[in-house]
């Protein structure tokens, strides 16, 4: 079974700011679109990000009607948003940081985390958070930026995590 993708807000903000990433985003669009599905939390990110109506149409022609015209987005469950406050409560059990001063982006990686975990998709991402929640979070899995071919045996096995 071909392994199913979720691309970070990350990877689509370094495809606007830098053309060889946009060239490594296309590329592994044109091999993997079937397979790419788009966050909800992730469209909130981007959406945040585009300030002028000038950008937010280019966001909502180029990426998001994309997502939306294949019914492939997805977004947290209410359990998600449970599980979100457990970790953030482990966390601060761990290290005695509480929530009121995490980075406000924690709490959508987290988000988009367990929505991954809950779908089955693996996360694609630069950022390095992920490596601080993937142990409270078993079964989900996580890969940098961009496997050559995605759906080979040997390159989703890269991107497994094992159970915690």
């Amino acid at each position: 079974m071909a392994r199913k993708y979720v691309l970070d807000t990350n990877l689509y903000i370094d495809a606007i700011r830098n053309s060889l990433k946009e060239q490594a985003l296309e590329g592994f669009l044109e091999r993997n679109a079937p397979m790419t599905y788009m966050s909800a939390v992730v469209m909130q990110e981007l959406r945040a990000g585009a300030v002028t109506d000038e950008q937010a149409k280019v966001l909502q022609d180029g990426i998001f009607d994309v997502f939306e015209r294949r019914n492939r987005v997805v977004g947290p469950s209410a359990m998600a948003f449970k599980d979100c406050g457990r970790i953030l409560a482990t966390l601060f059990r761990e290290d005695g940081v509480p929530y009121k001063d995490r980075p406000r982006s924690l709490v959508n990686d987290i988000l988009i985390a367990i929505t991954c975990r809950e779908n089955g998709f693996a996360l694609l991402t630069a950022d390095e958070d992920f490596k601080m929640i993937r142990p409270h979070l078993r079964g989900f899995a996580h890969a940098p930026p961009w496997p050559t071919d995605a759906n080979s045996r040997r390159a989703t096995r890269g991107a497994r995590v094992k159970p915690t």
